[in-house]
């Protein structure tokens, strides 16, 4: 292998590592690898750069600003009231939820989706009696196949036709990669609801928060307060519903665990888990205060606030973290009440407890908190507790109307994806639907960056011949296998770089060697990068692969490893489905 090849092997390795022990976030290690790239003399400056005056992430803007015109017009809502109706059987309910929402996603940005649905899912499962870990999980993967159909599903589709695009071999037709997507969809769709109730544990049940999602949070006895000097048992501390006591801090010492006839002092702090509607309640027992009251103060001085459960996304300031180090109060003008992270018990005080992606925040906020930060990108999730659903505003038409036109102008080759995305975003704004302000806070810029770097990264692997060294080296290493096995090397190397980096990042790395592999052994090239495409979409196996997954982890109460229970299957399905597709269906 050259020298370049080398460099750039060893470029990318690093900037893996990097990805994986969250060393760096996502776009500052994409676009800087690419940057070191072009430095180090493999790529030019137009190629290093060349994705950011690709279609790819003006089309990907675009759609944002559609996704966020949907959810600031409820249109999805009328929809939302009908899949949460009264519940009935299980898998009856999973094909309510998860039908509707693989095909939305289909046309729609799937991060809205499941962000608009899983507030609303949770809320449903906690009034009928059901756990909403046995639907949140499904919703995502669900709508991670539906994004697979269309050339607007995602933006690795969208990355992917741009490759395609500047290679020469013309950008995906919006329905073109239905021939793959679809029969996948609907293969995964089936066995979601066949395996979900049977692999998914009930991680959270209504008013149980030993079986359930445990948030901690951290009291303070008030000094000469009603509960200073009494029993746990006499401050009716040992018999909540849904919470319990986890130890009593005082200065040094720890008392864990807490007997009933245990004595509480005036400026002990008391450690509770529970669900997060019942350590909301404990604001009101008398004689407890927030261990962060002076933070609290100020906030409840006005009387105008409310509860917020808020997921940490990867690129937030708040990743890997304290609240102390951000400014929590002064960033975000609220206060952490509780955390909940999955299988852990938080200690230490919540301002100095380093936070990771995934954890789930129940933060006191001004009511105007979800607007502000709800498209910013340091969220996944922003869900106001007592919230009801409201239905669709008069406005929600135009949103409908800019669906249509992105998807029926390219179908009857009226004009191109692009050119359809950004009508449609402007006719939004024109109509004011959005305000400017709006629509740009509406856009993912992260992703956007992501995406304008990662061709940098391909063109690097491309240049270097590293993608001719690991396609020979594949095509080598499946021996009797043949093409079958050199299209299941492609499709399994797109999916694990997936769990490990980015979609957008995985596909750009794998389209040279797909590339390369087509040429090698006989296969429609066009074919075999849209394979690598909804491969690179199949992220099944962690909660950190694909945001989605992220988005429903706290909400749902999971452990790590309970994506494996369903993502495994839902893997090798992808594999076995895709794989097959392209073999006989790419003129080998």
């Amino acid at each position: 292998m050259s020298v370049e090849g080398w460099i750039t092997l060893l470029v990318l390795a690093a900037m893996v590592v990097g990805l994986v022990r969250g060393l760096v976030s996502p776009p500052a290690g994409i676009i800087g690898s690419a940057a070191l790239l072009y430095v180090l003399g493999v790529t030019t400056a137009s190629e290093a750069f060349s994705g950011f005056s690709n279609t790819a992430p003006i089309t990907v803007a675009g759609l944002y600003v559609i996704a966020g015109a949907v959810e600031k017009t409820g249109a999805l809502q009328p929809l939302v009231s009908r899949v949460l109706a009264e519940p009935r059987a299980v898998r009856l309910d999973l094909v309510r939820l998860v039908v509707p929402a693989s095909f939305g996603s289909a046309f729609l940005a799937n991060t809205p989706i499941v962000a608009m649905l899983t507030p609303a899912v949770t809320r449903w499962a906690d009034e009928k009696g059901r756990s909403a870990s046995t639907f949140l999980i499904p919703l995502s993967y669900a709508t991670i196949f539906g994004g697979a159909v269309t050339a607007i599903g995602t933006s690795t589709n969208l990355v992917a036709s741009g490759l395609l695009e500047e290679e020469g071999l013309g950008a995906l037709g919006l329905f073109e990669l239905a021939k793959i997507g679809l029969p996948l969809a609907l293969a995964g769709v089936v066995l979601i609801v066949v395996l979900a109730p049977i692999v998914l544990p009930e991680r959270r049940r209504p008013r149980k928060a030993e079986a359930g999602r445990s948030f901690t949070v951290r009291m303070s006895v008030e000094v000469g307060g009603a509960v200073d000097g009494a029993s746990v048992e006499g401050a009716g501390l040992r018999s909540l519903s849904g919470v319990y006591l986890v130890e009593v801090e005082r200065p040094g010492r720890v008392i864990a665990p807490v007997r009933p006839t245990q004595t509480l002092r005036g400026g002990d702090t008391l450690v509770f888990a529970g669900s997060v509607d019942d350590v909301v309640d404990l604001q009101g027992i008398s004689g407890l205060a927030a261990a962060e009251s002076d933070a609290l103060d100020a906030l409840h001085a006005n009387h105008d606030v409310a509860f917020f459960e808020v997921v940490v996304g990867p690129s937030s300031p708040l990743a890997g973290r304290t609240p102390a180090e951000v400014g929590f109060r002064q960033r975000y003008n609220g206060a952490i009440l509780a955390v909940h992270r999955s299988g852990e018990q938080l200690a230490g005080k919540l301002g100095t407890a380093r936070l990771r992606t995934g954890d789930t925040l129940l933060v006191v906020a001004e009511k105007g908190f979800r607007t502000r930060w709800r498209d910013s990108g340091e969220f996944l999730l922003v869900s106001r507790l007592d919230a009801e659903m409201s239905g669709a505003s008069s406005k929600s038409i135009w949103a409908w109307a800019a669906i249509a036109l992105v998807v029926a102008l390219p179908l009857f080759n009226v004009m191109s994806v692009t050119r359809s995305t950004i009508m449609a975003a402007i006719l939004l704004v024109g109509a004011g639907v959005l305000r400017p302000r709006e629509a740009r806070d509406a856009v993912d810029v992260n992703v956007v960056l992501m995406i304008g770097g990662a061709f940098g990264l391909g063109q690097a692997v491309s240049n270097s011949g590293l993608a001719d060294e690991i396609s020979a080296t594949l095509l080598t290493s499946v021996g009797s296998a043949g093409t079958f096995g050199a299209v299941v090397g492609v499709v399994l190397t797109t999916m694990v770089l997936t769990e490990l980096i980015t979609n957008a990042a995985a596909v750009a790395l794998v389209f040279p060697i797909a590339l390369d592999v087509a040429e090698r052994s006989g296969l429609d090239p066009r074919l075999m990068v849209m394979g690598a495409a909804v491969a690179g979409s199949a992220s099944f196996l962690t909660p950190v692969g694909y945001q989605t997954n992220t988005m429903v982890y706290g909400p749902g109460g999971y452990r790590f490893t309970d994506y494996l229970r369903l993502g495994v299957p839902l893997s090798v399905l992808s594999i076995v489905v895709i794989s097959t597709i392209v073999t006989s269906l790419g003129g080998a």
